[in-house]
């Protein structure tokens, strides 16, 4: 792991263009991909002390009790597209540095980083036979959930697949980690600080073309929500749509044909059911790439909770909602996905109060993206998450493991004959 960490640092920008080429995220981005997920690698380089055990001696007369941890046998993992880096180093290092053996499935529309990956992992010393590549889709996906010997599965990706995949797989008694699907919103209290909110919004909801799981895609304006429109519609018009490879690109386009008309559909499903469209970005051209699935930066205000694209998973656009008392909305609460969710405000009492009260995995505190450093888990909840124990940190070294627990005596007793009743520490 050390290694491979030092590789993965001098390939980073064969692998963040790659990752622009076949995903479409700007350079920029794509280099944050590939980081984010080489703070995991790191994270993997302790895991020798992480698996430490726990030893008691003497817990009874004579008897000593301790507990290690041992591999699973032979773990997988299926990934998403909009992180062609980071979620892999999320998944095999972890699984690996445990003693466990895997499978990778990466994403059949951007396959190339997690093959430089695998290289770089031959190259820094990893056994023939531990990372194993395997492409296709539904019918791969079936048979990774089905074998025998496959002990582990993790996944990222949308809630359809994710359970599927967990339902499937969980009733053939194997260990499920399935991050999915997210709505995540932002709160915006009155006092809050009106520069630093707004450049939060924007990177957050429209960065990486709004695909990722912890894009802020939902804000709740609590009081007057009309200057802050004002000032989240300049700054999104300011935003530069072009080609990931392009310099001066902000956004790059959208997966896929797919994706765009699908965005496109519920922007306009908003639109008919009521919501104001303040900024339309489905017309966007972009010269030299006039086929390209770009969407610019969209707005909807006058958003409910029963429209569809407030309800669904949707990229790269901004659903407005605001509320004229001068008290904490969670509109949160109505959302059936929890991901992440943000509070801005100068308010001790509020952020506390949103702290506690929220039900999401992740919560920022004028924080835009909470995700946690690898030493913690990122910890999404309700229908953001399938199964008990999270990614990465401690509870990803308890997901590739199994504990069992030794108990020993080395003490030379007389023999008392055979006593059937139930051994206890008491002393007879």
């Amino acid at each position: 792991m050390f290694k491979l960490q030092e590789l993965i640092r001098r390939d980073m920008d064969k692998l963040a263009m790659n990752i622009t080429t076949e995903q479409g995220k700007t350079l920029k981005d794509a280099h944050g991909d590939v980081f984010r997920g080489l703070e995991v690698v790191e994270h993997a380089c302790g895991m020798a002390s992480l698996q430490m055990g726990e030893f008691v001696s003497n817990v009874s007369n004579g008897i000593d009790t301790y507990s290690i941890r041992e591999p699973l046998g032979v773990c997988a993992g299926i990934c998403p597209f909009n992180f062609p880096a980071m979620i892999p180093l999320w998944m095999f290092p972890m699984a690996v540095t445990c003693g466990n053996t895997f499978i990778l499935k990466p994403s059949e529309k951007d396959p190339g980083a997690s093959m430089i990956l695998a290289e770089l992992a031959m190259e820094a010393g990893l056994p023939s036979g531990v990372l194993n590549i395997v492409h296709g889709s539904n019918d791969t996906v079936n048979n990774i959930c089905d074998h025998g010997d496959i002990k582990a599965i993790s996944f990222v990706g949308s809630n359809t697949a994710g359970m599927h995949i967990y339902a499937r797989a969980a009733a053939k008694g194997k260990r499920v980690q399935s991050n999915m699907g997210a709505k995540n919103h932002a709160i915006v209290m009155p006092d809050a600080s009106i520069n630093a909110t707004l450049n939060a919004l924007v990177a957050a909801g429209f960065g990486a073309a709004g695909q990722r799981c912890m894009a802020l895609s939902t804000v709740v304006f609590v009081g007057d929500s009309k200057p802050w429109l004002e000032g989240l519609v300049e700054r999104a018009n300011s935003l530069k749509v072009n080609a990931g490879s392009e310099p001066d690109a902000d956004l790059g386009p959208v997966i896929s044909r797919q994706a765009k008309d699908r965005i496109c559909r519920l922007i306009q499903t908003g639109v008919a059911s009521g919501a104001t469209l303040v900024l339309d970005g489905r017309n966007v051209v972009v010269p030299g790439y006039e086929n390209g699935n770009f969407v610019g930066p969209t707005i909807l205000s006058n958003v409910n909770n029963n429209m569809e694209c407030y309800e669904v998973d949707i990229c790269n656009l901004y659903a407005i909602l605001s509320d004229r008392r001068k008290s904490l909305v969670l509109f949160c609460f109505a959302c059936r996905y929890g991901n992440g969710a943000s509070i801005f405000t100068t308010s001790g009492v509020a952020a506390r109060k949103f702290q506690n009260d929220i039900e999401a995995g992740q919560v920022g505190i004028n924080v835009p993206i909470p995700v946690p450093l690898p030493f913690f888990s990122f910890t999404g909840a309700k229908a953001s998450f399938a199964g008990d124990l999270n990614f990465y940190g401690k509870a990803g070294m308890q997901f590739y493991t199994q504990i069992k627990t030794v108990t020993q005596q080395w003490k030379d007793l007389p023999s008392q004959g055979v006593s059937l009743a139930m051994p206890t520490s008491q002393k007879s």
